[in-house]
């Protein structure tokens, strides 16, 4: 198994979804500590199909190339207004979450349907849906897109982790600290979106949200401080990553589901040690 492995890595495409999947795993965790303690958890499953919504618009626009142009604006826009704090407005950000994540999985697949470029729509929905193979036909140009975005966003958390960490458990406090609260939430609503666009290459549409939630919630069963949360969630999240990558290239199982799997895995592990340590 180990010398099939060595010969897959020989190829480019291998190593540019190893180290593609790596990274997107790792910003993902990092973020979804955050949002899973605010109770956003479900946002990732919203922004994902509203990018969808958005891969559908650039389809009929015949923009495959260039399809990050409409997605990734499309995308922060829709999260700016999911985490907007506004009393004013009478919808509630799960309501939000739930109106904008049909609204636009419907629109993206009756797009796809209507403007049809492709003989098999089926196909092409579900490889957008569940990540398939996309994660293995990355070009060399989105794999540094996806490393440059990667670096921004863990710059951006280890640079602000002190904020971060005041507006995740008290908004009011860091407001009142002097803390520009709407910014750093501004802030984190482009991150998410970055995240979520760039997770869809390897999971899909309809999975992403794992990335997000899985490797915070199963840290979150055995360490108790903020710190500890978050660097545990990035190493299980890079670990499940790369098994599941390897499992389903060696297996062909399809990457995105397997990788869940494995991050399924680890959460059914780490609960059981959370129960062997109150014994």
């Amino acid at each position: 198994m180990i010398k099939m492995l060595l010969t897959y890595l020989q190829f480019p495409f291998v190593r540019y979804a190893l180290i593609a999947g790596v990274l997107i795993a790792l910003c993902s965790s990092l973020l979804g500590v955050t949002l899973v303690l605010k109770r956003y958890s479900y946002i990732g499953d919203g922004l994902s199909h509203v990018a969808f919504g958005a891969m559908a618009i650039a389809t009929v626009l015949k923009m495959t190339d260039s399809r990050m142009i409409i997605i990734l604006p499309i995308t922060v826009l829709a999260a700016i207004w999911l985490l907007k704090q506004d009393n004013n407005v009478r919808i509630n950000g799960d309501a939000r979450i739930a109106m904008i994540s049909v609204g636009a999985l419907a629109f993206g697949y009756l797009l796809m349907n209507l403007f049809s470029a492709s003989a098999n729509v089926s196909s092409d929905v579900c490889t957008t849906l569940f990540g398939a193979t996309s994660i293995l036909t990355l070009t060399r140009g989105e794999v540094w897109l996806c490393v440059v975005l990667s670096v921004i966003v863990v710059a951006m958390f280890v640079l602000l982790y002190n904020r971060l960490f005041a507006l995740t458990f008290d908004e009011n406090f860091a407001r009142a600290t002097g803390i520009a609260t709407d910014r750093y939430g501004l802030l984190i609503a482009v991150i998410t979106a970055v995240i979520i666009v760039l997770g869809m290459n390897l999971v899909g549409s309809l999975l992403v949200s794992a990335l997000v939630i899985f490797p915070a919630i199963s840290a979150m069963q055995v360490y108790k401080s903020f710190r500890e949360v978050t660097i545990a969630s990035a190493v299980i999240a890079v670990l499940s990553a790369i098994a599941g990558m390897i499992v389903a290239i060696l297996k062909g199982t399809p990457v995105g589901s397997t990788i869940v799997v494995a991050d399924v895995a680890v959460f059914v592990i780490m609960s059981i040690i959370q129960r062997l340590k109150r014994k």
